[in-house]
């Protein structure tokens, strides 16, 4: 996954501590000479703890200290999916090309081999190749090789058998570093003993330690002034639990159980000559050919004039002939996929090189690329005619650029479900219960993707989040109206991947939100037990936040709170900003009634106002229907909207009467109540107080 290369997680920007000091110079020995020492090397802890950084640091490094290495990283819900497709397709052998050249592979998530027995037999496989070829084999999990239940003990005797080593909570130190750079980072000045006070405070791993860095940051900013360092613990205590105590900074997190893996894309192999993808298809035969033709030529004779002359004669003749096989063999190669319509500078930078490639391995890589790259414009062009010949489709470099087309293509066949046009921001009153809420909407909306992601808006029901996110993703539609905007529900979320799997369509499931550049998720706590769909989410998370695409979602509660949700979501989820929306204060209540009278077009009455103001309501919701109550009742009783109708409807005193007759009264949407307002049921007047009394009184 090229994002992971590009310099983002270096050893140089990771903190080192007491709880990861051993992972971590394992992972810098390895990087220096990968193949060399402690492989495999298994590294493990919980979710949010520096594992993923560790990883992509080793590989960095190592293809900055050896260009020419080939790296592939992967998970291996990665490997399990794509080895069932490569079953299903008679195509193994090519799966496990895809891996044969690889000098350093990047296997995360391991405990997801958990009952895989078809693919935890490859893997052993994998690893016997590997290490007998003195490559490198590095691999992430959340538990030790010993704990990941229901794998073949010798796989896990081969994972154990290289260097295992955890990476731990952090202490107060390093939580201190941490906050630290990445205050330095973002270039953001705190009062002396505001990241102390952070520090303290008792979170779980580094993910929730820079949300909470993110809230403090939003704060400072709406406040337009430095934060007390006092005032931490006020601000953080609800997201950051009890304070810290030896026990809960040694504790292990508890792992849940192995969720089913899901489809994700395929790994990125790195070679400084080839495509990104690796396998052996039969489609390289024009390599062989040319090979054979010049095994074929290697039949000239020479003459010695004695035996050492005569064998350095052969020698000289033989790395010759070998040179040229070579190079020969790269291009018939050339020729044979030029006439096809592909490019091949990636083949002809290779026949520059000084000294002979690994042939074999770059064609193969080649011919499996351009497969891969007619299957994708297969299927984009049955959904879009309009991109058939693309050069992405031609071109073995720009896999990614060609799998982005076919991404479009599916979102513009599957519309992404679009926000409420009616939750506009202009709509939304502030108060101090919304405040920082809305300062992090506008962020969002001026530069979506680069401040506040995720942004995680919790509160009650009825306190404006629903409104909130629709809001930012209309903002966002007016500003940009072809942009990929996806806004639902996550009980819509969760339905539709549960049609997908039924109808077989999980795929074009998952391509047509993957194509999204803003993802608005309402009401997540819909997903809570709903392993899969939380699986899906995941994957959807990293594949849109590594691509910079606005994440934003809401709950009735805060991460923390959240029963039934994965860690490694929650860890995502307060990595980002989390903020929280509160019943309605006064001001923003008076601010509320008058916008929706106005909007009634009813005259503003100040003491209704007040009066409507200063009631205990808990959520906007409600203030907003005992409006809309009393708008009908002044309808129906054809009556001002004032503070006598709001008083007699509300507290229940005596009820108001029509002012006079009304057949048939108006009601508030302009209908007629034609049964129990009708001439002949109801009297209207009695001439005589006497003929109102019940016959018995008089």
């Amino acid at each position: 996954m090229e994002a992971v290369l590009d310099g983002g997680f270096r050893f140089e920007n990771f903190v080192v501590g007491a709880s990861n000091r051993l992972a971590h110079s394992a992972a810098q020995r390895v990087a220096d000479a990968p193949g060399a020492a402690y492989n495999p090397l298994f590294i493990y802890g919980g979710p949010g703890l520096g594992k993923t950084h560790l990883a992509a640091a080793l590989a960095y490094h190592a293809r900055q200290a050896h260009p020419g290495l080939r790296v592939a990283l992967a998970s291996a819900e990665d490997v399990v999916e794509e080895l069932t497709r490569a079953v299903a397709s008679g195509q193994r052998d090519l799966w496990a090309a895809q891996y044969a050249q690889v000098d350093l592979l990047l296997l995360d998530d391991v405990q997801f081999l958990t009952g895989r027995r078809e693919t935890q037999s490859e893997i052993l496989r994998l690893v016997n190749r590997m290490q007998a070829a003195g490559r490198q084999l590095v691999m992430t999990s959340d538990r030790p090789p010993s704990d990941i239940p229901d794998v073949d003990e010798r796989l896990t005797s081969r994972l154990a058998g290289g260097l295992v080593v955890d990476v731990g909570a952090p202490d107060f130190e390093m939580r201190l570093a941490i906050l630290r750079n990445a205050a330095n980072e973002r270039d953001v000045r705190f009062e002396p003993g505001v990241l102390d006070e952070v520090a303290r405070l008792a979170f779980g791993n580094v993910r929730e330690l820079k949300g909470a860095l993110n809230r403090l940051v939003a704060l400072q900013q709406l406040e337009a002034a430095p934060l007390p360092a006092r005032d931490v613990p006020r601000l953080l205590g609800d997201a950051a639990g009890a304070r810290l105590t030896p026990a809960a900074s040694s504790a292990r997190p508890v792992h849940p159980p192995a969720p089913t893996p899901s489809a994700p894309a395929r790994p990125t192999v790195h070679t400084p000559n080839a495509p990104a993808r690796a396998a052996t298809p039969a489609t390289a035969q024009p390599g062989a050919t040319a090979s054979d033709r010049a095994v074929s030529t290697n039949t000239a004779s020479h003459t010695s004039g004695d035996d050492y002359a005569g064998f350095l004669a052969d020698m000289t003749h033989e790395l010759e002939t070998r040179v040229e096989r070579w190079r020969i063999t790269i291009g018939e190669a050339c020729a044979y996929w030029r006439n096809d319509g592909y490019d091949v500078r990636v083949l002809e930078r290779a026949m520059q090189l000084p000294s002979e490639p690994d042939v074999n391995g770059l064609l193969a890589t080649f011919a499996a690329a351009v497969e891969h790259l007619r299957g994708l414009e297969m299927q984009a062009v049955t959904l879009d005619p309009a991109v058939r010949g693309h050069p992405a489709f031609r071109n073995p470099e720009r896999v990614a650029e060609a799998q982005q087309l076919l991404d479009r293509a599916l979102a513009t066949a599957m519309p992404l479900p679009m926000p409420n046009p009616t939750y506009t921001r202009d709509r939304l009153e502030a108060g101090a219960a919304n405040q920082l809420a809305l300062k992090a909407a506008d962020a969002i909306i001026d530069a979506p993707g680069r401040r506040y992601n995720p942004l995680f808006v919790h509160g009650p029901s009825g306190t404006g989040k629903t409104h909130l996110v629709h809001a930012i993703a209309s903002a966002m539609l007016a500003v940009r109206p072809r942009a990929a905007v996806a806004c639902l529900s996550a009980g819509t979320f969760a339905d539709e991947f549960v049609a997908a799997m039924q109808e077989g369509g999980v795929e074009r499931w998952r391509a047509r939100y993957r194509a999204a550049e803003v993802l608005v998720l309402d009401d997540v706590q819909q997903l809570a037990e709903k392993e899969r769909t939380q699986d899906e989410l995941f994957h959807l998370f990293n594949v849109l936040h590594e691509r910079g695409a606005q994440l934003v979602f809401t709950c009735d509660r805060s991460p923390r709170e959240l029963r039934g949700l994965a860690d490694r979501l929650r860890s995502r989820f307060e990595g980002g900003l989390v903020v929280a929306l509160q019943a309605p204060d006064r001001a923003l209540r008076e601010r509320i009634v008058r916008r929706r009278l106005a909007d009634a077009g009813r005259p503003i009455d100040e003491a209704l106002v007040s009066y409507l103001a200063d009631r205990d309501v808990r959520s906007v919701r409600e203030l907003t229907g005992l409006i809309t109550r009393l708008a009908a009742a002044a309808d129906l009783l054809a009556v001002p909207l004032d503070l006598p109708l709001a008083r007699r409807e509300l507290e229940g005193t005596a009820p108001l009467v029509a002012a006079s007759p009304r057949v048939g009264v108006r009601l508030a949407d302009g209908a007629h109540d034609a049964f129990f307002l009708d001439a002949e049921k109801v009297a209207w007047e009695w001439p005589s107080l006497s003929d109102r009394l019940p016959e018995e009184w008089r």
